[in-house]
């Protein structure tokens, strides 16, 4: 799980919208560090084949990234992701203010393969 407070660097629309792109970022964080755990490799993501943006982010929110690995050959790993909102900014109350949402706003899904070269395989399961 990563954690990210998404800053005003990160809007690339109007009114502080940040780009679903950035999602997938962190994504491929994820991706990587579950890779690392599970291999002792970074490896590469190789696609997604699906992605699902599901609700907007905006700059001064903080994201949660999580994913797992939910299946796995002799050299893919095959993963999903979610994206969730856990803090929202309040600027109707002050610059400063924001809340932690009750429930986290789910805000994008996501599904692909990661590869990790058998010769870098460094883990035997």
């Amino acid at each position: 799980m990563i954690r990210l407070r998404m800053s005003s660097q990160d809007a690339h629309y109007g009114g502080n919208l940040v780009d679903g792109a950035k999602m997938l970022q962190l994504f491929g964080d994820v991706a990587t560090e579950l890779l690392i755990i599970h291999d002792g490799d970074e490896g590469l993501f190789v696609a997604y084949d699906n992605v699902e943006f599901l609700a907007p982010v905006f700059a001064g929110d903080f994201i949660e990234a999580t994913g797992e690995i939910v299946s796995t050959g002799s050299s893919s790993r095959k993963m999903t992701f979610e994206a969730r909102k856990v803090i929202a900014p309040r600027a109707d109350i002050s610059d400063s203010a924001a809340d932690v949402l009750a429930e986290p706003v789910v805000v994008c899904r996501a599904s692909g393969t990661c590869v990790v070269p058998k010769k870098n395989q460094r883990i035997q399961h």
